[in-house]
């Protein structure tokens, strides 16, 4: 009879502990729904039209605005934005595609893979740049016009104010076989970073402050990164990934990588006068604090812009909060 009340006790806690999990899907991250947009190259380089995905409502851009070559602006709510740009460099309307839409399971999945992309106009310019694919919650701000400051071009966060426990996905994973990578700007010598390629998570939750020049500062409230360093044989699926709140500089886990976002390091977002503005952030929050923003960001490579190695790749799937 103990036993068995010990068992009916058992069961009970699990019970209990299933229930008390809630999972949330971040909106348009199971990735069944896509928006294409057709972007017209310039002559000189070709002329070629692209169609580019987007993370957004079943639609077609370019019916919708009834031309080519439109800035795009994220679209039905969607907080996703994507590395396939339309560029206008020097009068020349170029395009990258490293965000693609794939097959998993009955449905579709995302896969981000690096490559270099090469633009050859002859005796006016020829330049090959790394590009890595990326998708994060925020918006791209096109056209891309420079190579410089990158993280500029990107409104980078969405508001936020869940305290979730983790961030549960399903993934696979493909490394390039060089040992090393490069850095590859289009505009410099081609150099070599040492260390293997690999895709990179991060998720930041921020609280941000606004002051009344629109200048932005903010407090680091939670912290996850993590580089796939490892090739996967198929899918790894509903795999959960913990988030770290507050002060995490003396745990085991931490990494420079991790620190606070400020100098280079800084990202971007719109300020309520419409500016993208360096958002600097003074300090880490209180563990029980509330966010006002969110980033989840991943990336095909890692180490920053312009760096990686040709061939890295990482499909996704169903991206949720779990509390």
């Amino acid at each position: 009879m103990k036993k068995v009340l010990v068992l009916i006790f058992l069961m009970s806690f699990i019970v209990l502990n299933i229930s008390a999990q809630r999972e949330e899907i971040i909106k348009f991250a199971d990735f069944e729904q896509w928006l294409t947009r057709d972007i017209k190259e310039s002559a000189v380089i070709g002329g070629n039209t692209k169609t580019l995905y987007e993370i957004a409502p079943s639609a077609n851009w370019n019916k919708n605005n009834k031309m080519l070559n439109i800035p795009y602006t994220n679209q039905g709510g969607s907080p996703w934005a994507t590395s396939n740009i339309y560029a206008r460099v020097s009068g020349i309307n170029k395009t990258n595609i490293s965000v693609h839409r794939d097959v998993h399971d009955n449905g579709y999945c995302v896969k981000l893979q690096s490559h270099v992309e090469h633009v050859k106009v002859l005796g006016l310019i020829n330049i090959s740049v790394m590009a890595s694919g990326s998708i994060f919650t925020g918006e791209m701000i096109e056209p891309i016009t420079d190579t410089d400051n990158p993280m500029s071009k990107m409104d980078l966060g969405i508001p936020f104010t869940g305290r979730p426990r983790a961030l549960k996905f399903d993934y696979r994973v493909k490394l390039s076989s060089a040992p090393n990578r490069i850095r590859q700007t289009g505009f410099s010598k081609v150099t070599t970073v040492p260390g293997k390629d690999m895709p990179e998570m991060i998720v930041y939750l921020q609280k941000r402050v606004e002051d009344a020049k629109g200048n932005i500062t903010a407090k680091r409230v939670a912290t996850l990164i993590y580089g796939f360093s490892e090739n996967t044989k198929g899918w790894r699926n509903a795999q959960e990934f913990t988030l770290h709140y507050g002060n995490i500089t003396s745990q085991p886990f931490y990494t420079e990588r991790m620190g606070l976002l400020a100098g280079d390091r800084c990202i971007y977002a719109r300020n309520s006068k419409g500016v993208n503005v360096p958002v600097l952030e003074t300090g880490w929050a209180d563990p029980s604090e509330t966010p006002t923003h969110a980033i989840v960001k991943f990336d095909s490579s890692h180490g920053g812009a312009y760096i990686g190695s040709e061939g890295t790749t990482i499909w996704l799937d169903n991206i949720k909060w779990v509390y």
